[in-house]
C-alpha cells in the first residue's frame, strides 16, 4: 500500500487529492496549519482507517514517522486576498516549506510533486502560455510574494532533482474551480457566485476584457495524478484552454443564478494578468490528459455547492 503525504491537505485542492488517493487504496497523511484550509473539507475522511491528519506548519521542521512513497506539496495561500494579507507566510511556505519537504523526500526516498502555478508566467507576453515561456513577473509588486515563492519553489525542486537525483514532478496549475472553494476566496468565480446569490452587484475589475481559463477540480486532480505517476520531471501545465473574458464570465454566472444583480466595474489591481490560457500540448502528449468537464456542467455543480454553503434553497 502506497503511503502519501499531502501538504495543504485541508485546502480546496489538497482535500480533493486526499479523496483521490484514498480511492486509489493509498494510506494518506494530510498536513495543514489551517490558516487558509478548512478541517470541514476532510472531516468525512476522519473515520477512514487509511487516513490521518497532522496539524502542522511545513515552514517548520517536518517529521513523518515510517515510510513515504509520495509527497504532494500543496500548502500555500493561493488567492490574492490571502497572500496579500499573509505575504511572509506565503514566501516561507514556498521556500522554507519546500526545502523541508524536499529534505524529507530525500530521507524517505519518496517522489515529490510540487504545486506550482500559472502565476509563474506573470502578466504574460506570450499567448497561450507554454512551459518554455520564462514569464513576465514583477518581483517587488504586491503579487510578487506568491509569484516569486512559486518560482523559487520550482528552482529548488529542480536543484534537488539535478544535484541529489531526487524524483520530482512540477505541475503548473491554471485557474481551477469546484466544491470546497471558499466563498470569501476573493478570486473571480467565488466572488461572482456569492455576489449573485446574495443579490449584490457583481464586481468586475478593469473593463472585464482580461481573460481566464477555468478547469473543473476533478479534471485537475486527474492530470496531477497522471503527472505524479509519469516519468516526466519538467514542469507541465494543467488547466482548461477554454478561454473567456471576465465580463462574459460574470454574465454567464448572472444567467446561471437567474440573478438581477448589476455588473459594476472597479479599478484593475496592480499587475493583474491580462490573459491566461494554458498550452496543454505537453499534458496531452506525455500524460494523455485533457479536460473533460464542460464549464456549464462544472459551474452548475459549484453553484449548487455555494447555495448550500449560504443556506439558500
Amino acid at each position: 500500500m502506497k503511503r502519501v503525504l499531502v501538504t495543504g491537505g485541508a485546502g480546496f485542492l489538497g482535500s480533493h487529492l486526499c479523496d483521490r488517493f484514498i480511492l486509489e487504496g493509498c494510506q494518506v497523511i494530510a498536513m495543514d496549519n489551517l490558516i487558509t484550509g478548512n478541517i470541514k473539507n476532510i472531516e468525512h475522511l476522519f473515520s477512514h482507517p487509511n487516513f490521518e491528519f497532522h496539524h502542522h506548519d511545513v515552514s517548520k521542521f517536518v517529521h513523518v514517522p515510517g515510510e513515504l512513497d509520495y509527497i504532494l506539496h500543496f500548502a500555500s495561500p493561493a488567492s490574492p486576498i490571502d497572500y496579500l494579507k499573509m505575504p511572509i507566510q506565503t514566501l516561507k511556505v514556498g521556500s522554507l516549506g519546500t526545502h523541508n519537504l524536499l529534505g524529507l523526500a530525500k530521507s524517505k526516498n519518496a517522489r515529490m510533486l510540487i504545486a506550482s502555478t500559472s502565476e509563474v508566467y506573470g502578466d504574460p507576453l506570450v499567448h497561450p502560455q507554454n512551459e518554455e515561456y520564462w514569464g513576465n513577473v514583477n518581483p517587488i509588486g504586491p503579487r510578487g510574494v506568491y509569484d516569486e515563492a512559486k518560482r523559487f519553489q520550482e528552482a529548488i525542486t529542480m536543484a534537488y532533482h539535478n544535484f541529489h537525483g531526487l524524483q520530482t514532478r512540477i505541475v503548473r496549475i491554471f485557474n481551477t474551480y469546484g466544491p470546497r472553494m471558499r466563498l470569501d476566496d476573493g478570486r473571480a468565480l467565488p466572488a461572482f457566485m456569492s455576489q449573485a446569490l446574495r443579490k449584490e452587484d457583481i464586481t468586475v475589475f478593469g473593463d472585464g476584457s482580461q481573460t481566464r481559463s477555468f478547469c473543473y477540480v476533478s479534471d485537475l486532480v486527474e492530470g496531477i495524478y497522471r503527472l505524479l505517476l509519469s516519468d516526466y520531471h519538467l514542469p507541465v501545465n494543467i488547466g482548461n484552454p477554454n478561454e473567456i473574458s471576465l465580463l462574459d464570465f460574470a454574465k454567464e454566472i448572472q444567467l446561471l443564478a437567474g440573478s438581477d444583480s448589476k455588473i459594476v466595474f472597479e479599478p484593475l489591481p496592480q499587475d493583474d494578468p491580462k490573459q491566461r490560457k494554458p498550452d496543454i500540448t505537453k499534458a496531452e502528449t506525455i500524460l494523455g490528459w485533457k479536460p473533460t468537464v464542460d464549464r456549464k456542467e462544472g459551474l452548475k455543480i459549484t453553484f449548487d455547492y455555494f447555495k448550500q454553503q449560504l443556506g439558500i434553497h
